[in-house]
């Protein structure tokens, strides 16, 4: 009979994870009491360690992400003004 893998979540990980960097409990009591292996332990705190200066880094990017689309968005209204003024003279109308 196979057992099903358990899938945890990133917030459970992560929690795991923090509590073995606190060391106030062994990693054998902290797996134990979340009925986890001690490796799957050491294996979160290690890539927690490892993948903290992310929490604090500036995404590059987002001014410019918002400029060119801004830019976009000038550009599409002013197509769609000249196409409603085209379409408003082929029609007789005048503005």
């Amino acid at each position: 009979m196979t057992k099903k893998r358990t899938r945890h979540t990133p917030a459970f990980k992560a929690k795991v994870a923090l509590e073995a960097l606190r060391e106030q409990e062994t990693i054998a009591e902290l797996a134990r009491r979340h009925k986890i292996h001690a490796n799957q332990i050491y294996t979160w705190r290690r890539q927690l360690v490892k993948n903290v200066t992310r929490a604090f880094e500036v995404p590059e990017g987002n001014g410019s992400d918002a400029s060119d689309r801004e830019a976009e968005l000038l550009q599409k209204i002013g197509e769609l003004t000249v196409e409603r003024d085209f379409l408003s003279r082929g029609l007789g109308r005048s503005r």
